[in-house]
């Protein structure tokens, strides 16, 4: 053998057999671990020092201050079941007393003290009848035109002969009156029955008797008439235009007075008719949206 072949012997018998590694290996790591716990390492210690060097939070200082403030003893005087010291607490308290003392008043509502003048529907014909059956009588309607009926026309001349008959035709919506005047002494016969068993209201009786007031001529005259068709107002006012048509007729020099009054106008009010598509004449159908 040569030189160079012993050193490869030699190396061949000092390497260990591969089954003893393992267990080396494992005995080296075991005293690293132990060694590991028993003295930190650089990375542990560098981290260390960093936690210490950082400043101090805001929290922590201010509970520093507060325990290291000195001490205040008590003031021996004050007791538990003392007042506290006089201030600006009293002075709000005193201010709260007037406020209770002073008792509260409620806002007063606007138009309190006006009376209520709603009148319902249907109550107003009743109200005046009652008033004019009273000893006051009738005061409704504007002024101006009871001045004007109550001013008798002085011109008026109507033959009052024993034979003398005035016929005229009054109407007022569907209601037709004949009226015949005569000389008398003021009564009024309509369909055989006097004025106030025909007429019971006596606003009506008053609308009928105005044209014969007006001239004059109420307690000379009587009326009387024939009625048809209409209701009990439309009648009132169909005999009322029929009176002052037969007066034209007993003295045509009355027209302008007469006229001027209004008891020649032929009322046109009526009842408008219905509509095809509405509930009355102009009443509409209730709108549903969907």
């Amino acid at each position: 053998m040569t030189d160079d072949e012993t050193p490869r012997d030699d190396t061949e018998e000092i390497l260990p057999e591969p089954s003893e590694e393992p267990t080396e290996r494992t005995d080296h790591a075991a005293e690293g671990a132990a060694g590991s716990h028993e003295h930190p390492s650089e990375r542990q210690l560098e981290r260390e020092r960093a936690i210490a060097d950082e400043p101090v939070a805001e929290s922590e200082q201010i509970l520093g201050e507060e325990t290291s403030l000195p001490f205040t003893p008590v003031d021996e005087s004050f007791t538990e079941g003392a007042p506290p010291t006089a201030g600006p607490v009293p002075a709000v308290e005193d201010e709260a007393d007037d406020e209770e003392a002073t008792p509260r008043v409620k806002p007063a509502i606007p138009g309190m003290d006006l009376e209520v003048d709603i009148v319902p529907e249907g109550e107003e014909a009743l109200r005046r009848s009652e008033l004019e059956e009273g000893d006051e009588g009738y005061e409704g309607g504007d002024d101006s035109d009871e001045d004007v009926f109550s001013q008798t026309i002085a011109e008026a001349s109507i033959d009052l002969a024993s034979g003398a008959r005035y016929r005229a035709t009054g109407k007022r919506k569907t209601a037709v009156a004949r009226v015949i005047l005569k000389p008398g002494t003021g009564r009024y016969t309509i369909n055989g029955r006097e004025l106030d068993v025909y007429f019971p209201r006596p606003t009506l009786q008053r609308n009928i008797r105005q044209p014969l007031e007006t001239v004059g001529y109420e307690d000379r005259m009587d009326v009387v008439a024939t009625m048809h068709g209409g209701g009990v107002s439309a009648q009132a006012g169909a005999l009322r235009h029929g009176v002052s048509r037969a007066l034209l007729e007993a003295d045509p020099n009355l027209r302008s007075e007469l006229k001027r009054r209004g008891f020649l106008t032929r009322d046109a009010r009526a009842k408008e008719r219905k509509k095809a598509g509405l509930k009355k004449a102009r009443k509409k159908p209730q709108f549903s949206k969907r």
